[in-house]
């Protein structure tokens, strides 16, 4: 059994080892903000008009459907001037709050593809018919450092 002087040293050795543990996390030069997750598309030769109208529909619809129940925090649509074919003409960017909101994603976007496009079957279907005007390249999902 421990007696009283060695129960105190403990206690202030493990409250002192808490203690520099957080005073740890204070010594870095950022804080962990939201997380944006960047899909590059490219669309395909005179099919611009047509992606953008779809961004401008469904996309948008969906976008703001999550964006009300508060899985997300905002989306935009970004132009970039491709050096090469096989470089984006767009970036899809949609920020989120942190990791953790992108916990449980795949039911809450059937959720959404049910509101907005009748069913996860339509969503599908409409999915197949975007890759006859647009190339998927790929995505990203980061955090922001936000510099103190």
């Amino acid at each position: 059994m421990l007696n009283k002087p060695r129960f105190a040293a403990c206690a202030a050795l493990a409250t002192l080892a808490c203690l520099s543990f957080s005073a740890l996390a204070d010594d870095h030069a950022y804080s962990e903000g939201g997380v944006v997750n960047v899909a590059s598309i490219r669309t395909l030769d005179g099919k611009f008009d047509d992606y953008m109208q779809y961004l401008d529909t469904t996309w948008k619809q969906s976008q703001e459907a999550a964006k009300k129940a508060g899985y997300i925090l905002s989306y935009e649509v970004l132009q970039v001037e491709p050096r090469s074919p096989d470089e984006p003409n767009l970036f899809l960017v949609v920020r989120y709050k942190n990791w953790a909101a992108l916990d449980g994603a795949l039911a809450r976007g059937d959720e959404i593809a049910k509101q907005v496009q009748g069913s996860v079957t339509a969503a599908n279907q409409s999915m197949a018919e975007r890759d006859k005007i647009r190339r998927l390249i790929g995505s990203s999902t980061m955090q922001v450092l936000n510099l103190k």
